[in-house]
């Protein structure tokens, strides 16, 4: 058996903060959360901790890219390897590569490359995000008008081909027949709303056929108004999970506090939507031709238009606190154990908690990342 003892720490719990609590570790999964534990407790590797947080590792279910990849210029597991490696060293270790709108034989490809590595137990990769190309043209955003399509008995098939990996399908209800969102739904896919004009009720009506999810809330649909309260206080009525970007440049931080304020079960979390920068030293990349430049910590096109983001989770999970006045175990927990409750996964990873795999991230007082395991094993840049 393969023993660590993690000590010393701020132990961030489902139930709040442990001061100077410990984590035992066996043979990668946690067994035990302690108010202390000393060294001479342990038959394996002791880690001091000295004061620093010790946070549930980071899930995050919407990544275009990173390390200077990204997932549309080839959907494969060598790819989404190498995505992950990048945010890996921003406390991340699960993620899905998110295919951005493209043509069905390409989302097939991102299917089955995942669904592959998911199969081999590929470390960090828990399923594959398709975004599109099922969406309304009007709020299409970056994606490209030329690859949007109807949802068709072929791109189901495809859809619920996976035996291994979680897929999620952001989608547009007004584009789509509530009868092909029942039938995702009871396929296993988590089918999430964005790009979309919906109208509240046509918003409540995907919720009832089985959409669990929103994409990016606030970011391409319909704004609130008065008389036509669109698609997010639908969102924030229900008990799906709302993914957010807190950046403070795809949603103002008061919306965002509202938004907490408004859903009582506190389903908000948080998202990257990364693009090949995060990890990467580059101020541009090309998204189907196009030319996005990094300027003031945003990802545009030459019109303007936002094209996902250069976040990171650790940064987004700083931004929380800082913009949305959380503790830090509520923004640690938008960031862990929230998107693994959306994907299913909760009794696995997103917690530190015995029986949960030790997925793990050590960081300073001021969050700048000291350490990462996946597993119990320890990540090196």
């Amino acid at each position: 058996m393969q023993r660590s003892l993690f000590a010393n720490g701020r132990i961030v719990t489902p139930d709040g903060i442990l001061d100077r609590g410990a984590v035992e570790v066996c043979d990668g999964v946690i067994a035990s959360v302690n108010d202390s534990i000393s060294p001479d407790d342990s038959n394996g590797d002791f880690i001091d901790l000295e004061n620093d947080f010790l946070l549930p590792g980071f899930v995050d279910v919407q990544v275009n890219g990173g390390g200077g990849l990204l997932f549309n210029d080839d959907p494969s597991a060598e790819t989404a390897v190498g995505i992950a490696n990048a945010h890996r060293a921003f406390g991340t270790t699960s993620l899905l590569p998110t295919l951005i709108s493209d043509d069905l034989d390409r989302v097939e490809q991102a299917v089955r490359a995942i669904d592959a590595a998911v199969g081999r137990n590929t470390p960090g990769i828990a399923g594959v995000h398709i975004e599109g190309p099922f969406l309304n043209v009007e709020k299409r955003g970056i994606h490209d008008e030329r690859k949007l399509r109807k949802l068709s008995n072929e791109a189901i098939a495809i859809l619920t081909s996976a035996k291994h990996a979680q897929v999620v399908v952001t989608l547009a209800p007004e584009c789509v027949e509530l009868d092909q969102i029942r039938r995702l739904a009871e396929s296993g896919v988590r089918i999430c709303v964005g790009h979309t004009n919906a109208s509240f009720d046509e918003t409540r009506d995907a919720l009832a056929a089985g959409v669990s999810g929103f994409t990016h809330l606030f970011n391409a649909m319909t704004a609130m108004q008065s008389r036509s309260p669109g698609v997010i206080p639908a969102a924030l009525e229900s008990s799906a999970f709302c993914g957010v970007i807190v950046d403070g440049k795809h949603v103002h931080p008061a919306m965002l506090r509202l938004a907490l304020r408004a859903k009582s079960d506190r389903r908000l979390m948080l998202v990257t939507d990364a693009m090949p920068v995060v990890g990467a030293d580059m101020d541009h990349f090309h998204l189907n031709n196009r030319r996005i430049d990094i300027k003031d910590g945003a990802c545009r096109s030459e019109d303007g238009t936002l094209a996902g983001s250069a976040l990171s989770m650790i940064e987004a999970v700083k931004n929380a606190m800082a913009m949305l006045d959380l503790s830090v175990d509520e923004a640690s927990g938008m960031a862990s154990r929230m998107p693994a409750s959306f994907l299913g996964i909760e009794d696995r990873v997103g917690s530190i908690a015995p029986g949960r795999r030790a997925d793990l991230v050590r960081v300073s007082p001021t969050f700048d990342i000291r350490q990462v395991w996946i597993g119990g094993l320890e990540h090196r840049a």
